[in-house]
């Protein structure tokens, strides 16, 4: 075999093998076994009084290893075929969220009737609704990119059905989900071309209609005005922030150690679900305050990165599932991080790939693995494109 001919070959076998990201996967691995860490931190004492201390922590690595199983089948849909499921996935996830609110069908936690029950486990319906509405929104930019560019119709569409969506996430009641699907909807449809003025005015509607959910409803009332002064009722009302609030500002600059925090043994609620960040703040300080902020940050960025190399290659659609990614990834971080300093009103949304979350740690690595589908799909491509130019 001529040196030429095993070059040629040895290329073939770099394009038809996987194209994986290694920042992306670098920077996803480190924040997944930062949450392990911090998971089993804040759940080992509940998990003791419970009789396991380990047992959240045995379950979260379970969740992963099921999330990755996902995300590696979701690496192996093509972008052209998922495209061409958008209308059907958003017909799912339409029915899923309809189904949950039926009685019988709907698992009440809390109050709120989020959950879905199969073979015992609950799954939050809303996690994987708002990833294949994105989906669907991501399509329609490409479909009717001249619409959406041009006028004010083509961006009313998407947002009416973002808005029957946020609707059905409302009546769970699922306030955060909402907001987040809004954001990062807005995000992609602003991103595909959509004129900046209509989407501020969209944005502002958006917004008014927001607060008018909040006026009229006393019990989002009373969670806005806690958040405002949590000091007023500290024992009630406003106990999870202040005790929040406690373990960060304990944290200073290194923090206590690791498994030592203090507010983690039953002074703070849901320390390793929606308030891991605070635990993490109160263990590490404000030096794994900032790691764990940049390596969030990073991801965001990187998935950009990936969306704007699929985009300069012609791939409009997986572009903008990427540019989803980023958004969402960027938006709900800082939602969770924002209520953990009491800084935004408690929404109940978990902090990505770290917080203990069944439903929200599998969708969000499945779509990881959408986005380095992306990755390789457009790296596929640019090899193709170079040999044909050789030729």
């Amino acid at each position: 075999m001529s040196s030429a001919t095993l070059a040629i070959s040895q290329e073939q076998a770099r394009t038809r093998g996987p194209a994986l990201d290694p920042l992306t996967l670098i920077l996803s691995l480190s924040i997944v076994l930062l949450g392990l860490v911090m998971v089993m931190s804040a759940s080992i004492t509940i998990a003791g009084h419970e009789g396991d201390p380990f047992a959240y922590l045995e379950r979260q690595l379970m969740l992963v290893l099921g999330g990755v199983a996902l995300a590696m089948l979701a690496f192996t849909i093509p972008m052209r075929r998922l495209e061409q499921l958008a209308l059907p996935l958003l017909l799912v996830a339409g029915a899923m969220l309809l189904l949950v609110l039926v009685p019988g069908f709907g698992h009440v936690v809390n109050g709120s009737r989020r959950w879905l029950r199969f073979a015992g486990i609950n799954f939050q319906v809303s996690e994987a609704a708002r990833v294949l509405t994105l989906i669907y929104i991501a399509s329609y930019a490409v479909r009717f990119e001249s619409a959406l560019r041009t006028g004010l119709s083509g961006l009313a569409r998407p947002l009416a059905l973002l808005g029957v969506m946020a609707l059905l996430l409302l009546l769970e009641p699922d306030f955060g989900a909402a907001t987040v699907l809004f954001i990062t909807g807005f995000g992609v449809l602003f991103l595909a071309g959509a004129r900046l003025r209509y989407v501020l005015a969209m944005v502002l509607a958006a917004g008014g209609s927001m607060a008018l959910l909040v006026i009229f409803s006393s019990y989002r009332m009373r969670r806005m005005t806690t958040f405002l002064d949590p000091w007023a009722d500290p024992f009630k009302s406003g106990f999870q922030l202040t005790q929040s609030l406690i373990a960060i500002g304990r944290g200073e600059l290194f923090g206590v150690g690791l498994g030592a925090s203090v507010q983690k043994l039953f002074y703070l609620p849901e320390a390793h679900t929606d308030f891991l960040f605070a635990v993490l703040a109160e263990e590490l300080g404000l030096f794994g305050v900032a790691l764990t902020l940049g390596l969030f940050l990073a991801l965001s960025w990187r998935a950009f990165v990936i969306a704007r190399r699929a985009y300069e290659a012609g791939q409009k659609f997986p572009s903008y599932i990427a540019s989803g990614f980023g958004l969402w990834l960027g938006v709900q971080a800082c939602i969770n991080i924002g209520v953990n300093m009491g800084v935004l009103p408690t929404k109940g949304l978990t902090l990505p790939l770290m917080s203990y979350g069944r439903s929200s740690l599998i969708v969000t690595l499945a779509w990881l693995g959408l986005v380095l589908r992306v990755h390789h799909e457009t790296v596929r491509g640019t090899r193709r494109n170079a040999r044909e130019m050789r030729v």
